[in-house]
């Protein structure tokens, strides 16, 4: 059994032998065995108490929660497998060398601004409230946003701030500068878009400090995924389990529905749910380095199935999220102020500094491309985007354009995994078939989780954009625009690019990647 590599799915197994014969339900795991490791993943669920002919000594594993808790290892009598007899609740990779965990990968994730356990989201909790009361009338709005908007009044009140500065901040590198760039890209993005037509500009009461915030982390002063999604959320966990969506809220929302929220939420838990998968995949180009197979055969399963789970996750957006009111009422406010001439904006937005200085520009709204973690799925795994269109060109403009909307750290952090990553290369030349099968599994869950993606965009976006848009009076904005289309070729996504072009080539790219 030297070197063995069991794949276990939903499989039952009896202990035979003259024992009770007692029937273990195995969840999705993987077992690896050799005369002196062990590597386990998933978890086991148990239908009735199991007889142990022989334990292996008591292991330790960490869960999500940073705990530990004490692993039975129990053998099979004609040494197929082992078992746990008390497994952690869904923990995460559990890699024991004679007993102890391996060692961690040698790049320091705290230098990229990644969090070991909750990846591209905050260590801790955003911060909900800026302590200085200078920033209190950005404080007052934020709280009343939504009535503020449904009213009409939101321009004209912020048309009355003064022009603050973000000295005043404490951490403006983290937590006060994380909810100074959000609370301005909500105003950004209300003011631009609130009813009545788009504005062409930005007032210096939100331009100036939000270039200023903006250049400070390393962002472009609009919408960001990292600003609606990663910086605004808390968590009513006393263990600070982000993962948990049904103890998640968002501090702010434009439209203070709970389909908006929960739109923003499922990344969230998206986002917690994947970050698990990191520190599994840095192991893994590790081994690689040493030709350590076992790790990174069952590294490549991990990251199949917590694909697979997140996409679980996102197909949860209908439980609470309605297409219609997404697309009409949702939407209009996430776009961004490029390729928006249909729209209303031909030359984006005028950022105006005030005394006659300012300038023109034109972003990306918030889009999922700029989430770090999709990104790194497809570093790993090697999967290569071409230009969309026909357009010739080594890498995708527009996915490589997101990057520079996400926090400078984590865009450093995937460019230095690109430099690194080789696994899709050890795959193809390894001579053991199993982890040829295993990265295939891991590109499949990657090409499925996509293929859930473009449902929901037709569901959210294409379906929702073929009906009348209502306009009772409320300007131009993107649904109206969207709508007015006579086909949905065109579609743009609030990051600016055509909606089901982009989608259906990522998700064909991913199948290619697959290897013979």
């Amino acid at each position: 059994m030297e070197g063995l590599l069991i794949p276990l799915l939903a499989v039952t197994a009896d202990l035979r032998s003259g024992f009770d014969k007692p029937t273990l339900k195995l969840a999705p795991c993987l077992f690896t065995m050799t005369s002196s490791t062990w590597i386990i993943l998933g978890n086991i669920e148990r239908e009735r108490p199991v007889y142990t002919p022989r334990r292996v000594p008591n292991l330790v594993a960490t869960t999500n929660n940073d705990t530990t808790s004490p692993i039975h290892i129990t053998q099979f009598p004609f040494e197929t497998s082992f078992l746990y007899s008390r497994p952690p609740k869904l923990c995460t990779t559990v890699v024991l060398y004679n007993g102890k965990m391996l060692a961690p990968s040698k790049v320091d994730l705290a230098d990229f601004g990644v969090s070991p356990r909750n990846g591209f989201l905050p260590d801790h909790q955003p911060c909900e409230y800026l302590s200085d009361p200078y920033y209190a009338c950005w404080e007052s709005i934020m709280a009343d946003l939504p009535s503020l908007l449904n009213k009409g009044y939101l321009r004209s009140r912020v048309d009355e701030l003064p022009v603050l500065s973000i000295s005043h901040l404490k951490q403006p590198g983290e937590g006060e500068g994380r909810r100074a760039y959000m609370i301005l890209s909500f105003l950004t993005h209300a003011y631009i878009w609130e009813a009545g037509g788009p504005s062409e500009r930005l007032p210096p009461a939100i331009s100036v400090p939000f270039l200023e915030i903006s250049s400070y982390l390393s962002l472009p002063p609009t919408a960001t995924y990292a600003a609606l999604n990663l910086w605004n959320f808390k968590s009513s966990s006393l263990t600070q389990d982000f993962t948990r969506i049904d103890q998640l809220r968002s501090l702010h929302t434009f439209t203070g529905t709970e389909d908006e929220e929960w739109f923003y939420l499922i990344s969230v838990a998206i986002e917690a749910h994947g970050a698990q998968i990191i520190p599994v995949m840095l192991n893994a180009i590790e081994a690689a380095q040493t030709d350590n197979s076992h790790i990174i055969l069952a590294a490549f399963i991990k990251f199949g199935f917590c694909v697979r789970e997140i996409g679980l996750l996102l197909k949860r957006m209908n439980e609470r999220c309605s297409p219609d009111i997404f697309y009409n009422r949702i939407r209009p406010f996430l776009a961004g102020s490029k390729n928006m001439a249909a729209a209303g904006l031909p030359n984006g937005v005028f950022y105006d500094e005030g005394e006659g200085r300012g300038e023109w520009r034109m972003y990306s709204g918030g889009s999922n491309a700029q989430s770090s973690l999709i990104q790194f799925f497809d570093i790993v795994l090697g999967v290569e985007h071409k230009p969309t269109g026909g357009v010739k060109g080594p890498t995708n403009g527009f996915l490589s354009e997101m990057r520079n909307y996400m926090p400078g750290p984590h865009r450093a952090f995937l460019t230095h995994m690109s430099q690194i990553s080789n696994l899709r290369a050890y795959a193809d030349n390894s001579l053991i078939p199993e982890v040829l099968e295993a990265f295939n599994f891991a590109v499949i869950e990657l090409e499925k989780f996509r293929d859930i993606h473009i449902q929901i965009v037709t569901r959210y976006i294409i379906t929702p954009s073929t009906k009348a848009a209502p306009n009772s009076g409320g300007g131009l904005n993107l649904a109206i625009a969207s709508s007015a289309k006579k086909d949905t070729k065109g579609l743009h996504g609030t990051g600016g690019t055509e909606l089901l072009p982009f989608l259906r080539q990522s998700r064909d790219e991913t199948r290619y990647t697959a290897l013979d």
